[in-house]
């Protein structure tokens, strides 16, 4: 499924389409979305943003469309009109004079009140985006430190979207180990140089695999990898898919495990 930094550079892509234009037509395939889209069509997008993994188109006169990718979603950007050549099932069109945007095999699309977003049953559990500007370190140290999440395995806290939102397996991972924490941890084990440590890397490193589009490894040590020649399944992380190879960090042999319900990748000897 993709995560806060997938999902964010999509909004970014369907922004650049259709923000500030008249959508011309409002299409969806979901019955029980269709007149409501349909019946933003001859309005202004305004833009188009994401809260972790959720997006929100927004219209002139307070109407969002939102809509989650789940595991399959995939939005397309193509000339006003034009439609995909693709196996996947349409299911919203965002026509407009020069541009359509395009979700396809996404099944959760709903047209609501943009004041009354924080009502939406999966939007009102979401914890902070470390993909906003306006949250910081402090923000994380909180959520640290509520009892709701101080008492839990980190392995499993860090995929919860209440905790932190947009946050997923391949994030879970790499910030675990930046952070050198054992993944069955506690946050009220840790102590405040861990808990600094570890807020302040699910900031970074999210923001970073945003910028950098899914990079979470050392970047200076990116750029020697790429100068000798290695691809990017080689170089785009420190411990995740990297089960039996050398930690970058210590040497010791990077392992699998089956933690918080998924797949997680961790180094032993420095995550001890």
């Amino acid at each position: 499924m993709p995560e806060g930094p997938e999902i964010r550079r999509e909004a970014d892509k369907v922004h650049r389409a259709v923000a500030g234009r008249i959508a011309s037509r409002v299409w969806c395939g979901l019955e029980a979305t269709a007149e409501a889209a349909a019946a933003l069509g001859g309005g202004r997008v305004e833009k188009v943003s994401s809260w972790g993994k959720a997006m929100l188109t927004h219209f002139e006169g307070g109407r969002v469309i939102y809509s989650h990718n789940q595991l399959y979603g995939k939005w397309y950007v193509m000339k006003a009109g034009a439609r995909a050549k693709t196996g996947r099932s349409l299911r919203l069109a965002i026509d407009s004079e020069k541009k359509s945007a395009l979700l396809y095999s996404a099944s959760e699309i709903e047209v609501l009140d943009s004041d009354r977003l924080a009502e939406h049953p999966f939007l009102a559990k979401l914890g902070p985006d470390p993909l906003d500007a306006e949250i910081g370190e402090t923000a994380m140290l909180d959520r640290l430190e509520d009892g709701r999440f101080a008492g839990r395995a980190l392995a499993g806290l860090l995929l919860d979207q209440s905790f932190v939102a947009g946050l997923g397996n391949y994030l879970r991972a790499e910030i675990l180990h930046t952070a050198g924490l054992e993944p069955r941890r506690k946050p009220r084990h840790l102590d405040p140089d861990e808990k600094e440590l570890l807020a302040r890397e699910i900031l970074r490193l999210t923001r970073q695999s945003y910028q950098t589009r899914g990079i979470t490894n050392d970047l200076d040590r990116v750029e020697r990898m790429l100068e000798a020649g290695v691809k990017r399944r080689g170089y785009r992380f420190h411990v995740y898919q990297r089960a039996g190879k050398d930690c970058y960090r210590c040497d010791g042999e990077i392992v699998r495990r089956d933690l918080g319900g998924r797949a997680l990748f961790w180094c032993p000897r420095c995550q001890a």
